[in-house]
């Protein structure tokens, strides 16, 4: 029986992953295969699911609930990896197991406040406005060791690290200064945080660069999925 093109193309990926990895001197059991699946139907996420993927991002939270209901019967672990509004986090809170994208005090206090007893601590990544774009969400790289400090001491959440969406560039040396200065920071921020083991870190079109200077995960969705159509 032919394989579905999205099984064919998760082969791929996870070809690239473990080609760069050995590069790097890096075991692939450490790298996380994050599929981001917004705009993506829950009949691909049983796709991919099938192919061996366990890891889901969403940014669009309506949607991402949906699916999640659609797809129950499945064990996945679900990531909020888009902006984070302030009336949405309570249901954030409740149906998410990772949330890449905490940016503000207020919305981590708010994700703290709302996340329900039973159950397991939310893990948190800081978006970090690497490149100082405008246009971006994150924290400044000047304000993340305060922001860090104080996420760290909120019960019911879980920082694991940091996240970044760095200036889009084909040139490979760009690539990696701007990964590398995420993995800095993190490292500044591990003499006096416990507990950071995370660098959420490159796409589909820079993964090789991104797993070179030491991401965790990796969130990919057009190398899954093809392009988007929205």
């Amino acid at each position: 029986m032919n394989r579905s093109p999205i099984a064919d193309n998760i082969a791929t990926l996870l070809q690239r992953v473990r080609l760069s990895a050995e590069k790097s001197q890096r075991q692939t059991s450490d790298i996380v295969v994050l599929a981001v699946t917004k705009t993506r139907p829950a009949a691909d996420i049983r796709e991919a699911y099938a192919a061996g993927l366990t890891q889901f991002g969403e940014s669009y939270l309506q949607e991402a609930l949906d699916k999640m209901a659609e797809l129950e019967d499945l064990p996945l672990t679900w990531h909020f990896i888009g902006p984070v509004q302030a009336n949405k986090t309570r249901p954030i809170a409740s149906h998410f197991d990772w949330v890449h994208s905490v940016d503000r005090e207020k919305i981590a206090r708010r994700l703290s406040e709302q996340r329900p007893e039973q159950m397991a601590p939310l893990q948190v990544c800081l978006q970090v406005n690497i490149s100082g774009e405008s246009s971006k969400s994150g924290v400044s790289p000047e304000d993340l060791p305060d922001l860090a400090r104080a996420v760290a001491g909120l019960p019911r959440l879980q920082l694991r690290g940091l996240m970044a969406i760095p200036a889009a560039t084909t040139d490979i040396a760009e690539q990696r200064r701007a990964f590398a200065g995420l993995r800095h920071a993190l490292e500044a921020l591990q003499a006096t945080v416990a507990g950071l083991d995370t660098l959420s870190m490159g796409m589909s079109s820079d993964l090789e660069a991104a797993l070179a200077e030491g991401a965790t995960i990796v969130r990919v969705g057009t190398a899954i999925f093809g392009p988007r159509d929205r």
